[in-house]
C-alpha cells in the first residue's frame, strides 16, 4: 500500500525504490511545487514588493472604476460630457428620479466604456515592458491577474447598467400611462367644454399639459375614433 505521507507518489519504474526518486522525478516534484506557489501567489491579495504596494495604493485612482468621478483626470471631458448629452437626449428624463438613473447609465457605461483600453495597455505592458526594472516589477502573470480583476468590474458594472437600465424603462413606461390617462381625460374635458362653448384651460383641472398638446391629442383621438368606426360599418 502506498504511503499516504509521500510528498511525491508518483512511482518510476526505473526506479527499484521508489522511496527514493531519481533525479527526474525531483525534477517533477520541483517543478509542481513552483506550480503551486505561482498558483497561490495569484491568489495572494497583497503585492509582492514596495513598489507593488504603492500601486496597489493607487489602484482605485488608476483604473477610475470605482472611484466618486466617473471620468478621469486623464480622460477627455468634453468626449464624457457628450457621452451624457446622448444618453439624455435618448431617455429624455422627465423627473428627478428619472434624470438620476440615466445619468448613472451614462456613467457607468463611460466606465464600462474604459476596461478594453485598460485590459489592452495591461498585456501590451505585460508582453513588451518598457525597462529591465519594469520587467522585474510587472510581468505578464501580473497583467493576467489585473485582467481578472478587470473581468470583475467588467460583470459588476455590466449587472449595475441592466439593473438601471429596467428601472429607468419601468419608471417611464409608468409615467407614460399615466400620462396617457390623463390626456384622455384632459381630451374629454376639452371637447366638453367646446361643445358649452366655455373657454378652457388644462391647468384648470390640474393638468400639466399644454392647451395645444390636449387639443392634437383630441384630434388624433377623434381620427382614431372615426377609423375605428368606417371599419366596424364595413365589416
Amino acid at each position: 500500500m502506498a504511503n499516504p505521507t509521500m510528498t511525491n507518489p508518483i512511482p518510476n519504474p526505473q526506479t527499484p525504490d521508489a522511496s527514493r526518486p531519481d533525479p527526474v522525478s525531483r525534477y517533477l516534484a520541483n517543478f509542481d511545487r513552483d506550480r503551486a506557489n505561482k498558483a497561490n501567489a495569484l491568489l495572494s491579495t497583497g503585492p509582492r514588493t514596495a513598489a507593488g504596494k504603492q500601486r496597489s495604493s493607487q489602484n482605485a485612482t488608476t483604473h477610475g472604476l470605482t472611484s466618486q468621478s466617473p471620468v478621469l483626470a486623464t480622460e477627455d471631458l468634453a468626449a464624457y460630457q457628450l457621452h451624457c448629452r446622448q444618453f439624455h437626449d435618448e431617455y429624455q428624463p422627465a423627473t428627478p428620479t428619472e434624470t438620476q438613473f440615466t445619468q448613472e447609465l451614462a456613467d457607468t457605461a463611460w466606465r464600462l466604456n474604459r476596461i478594453p483600453l485598460l485590459e489592452a495597455a495591461l498585456l501590451d505592458r505585460g508582453a513588451n515592458p518598457p525597462s529591465e526594472q519594469a520587467r522585474i516589477e510587472f510581468d505578464i502573470v501580473d497583467a493576467h491577474r489585473a485582467l481578472a480583476t478587470l473581468g470583475m468590474h467588467y460583470q459588476r458594472l455590466s449587472r449595475q447598467f441592466q439593473k438601471a437600465l429596467n428601472q429607468l424603462r419601468e419608471i417611464q413606461s409608468d409615467r407614460g400611462e399615466r400620462d396617457r390617462r390623463d390626456l384622455k381625460d384632459a381630451a374629454a374635458l376639452l371637447e366638453f367644454h367646446k361643445h358649452k362653448g366655455v373657454p378652457w384651460e388644462p391647468a384648470d383641472h390640474g393638468f400639466v399639459f399644454s392647451k395645444d398638446r390636449v387639443e392634437a391629442f383630441a384630434q388624433r383621438l377623434m381620427r382614431l375614433n372615426e377609423r375605428t368606426a368606417r371599419a366596424a360599418l364595413a365589416g
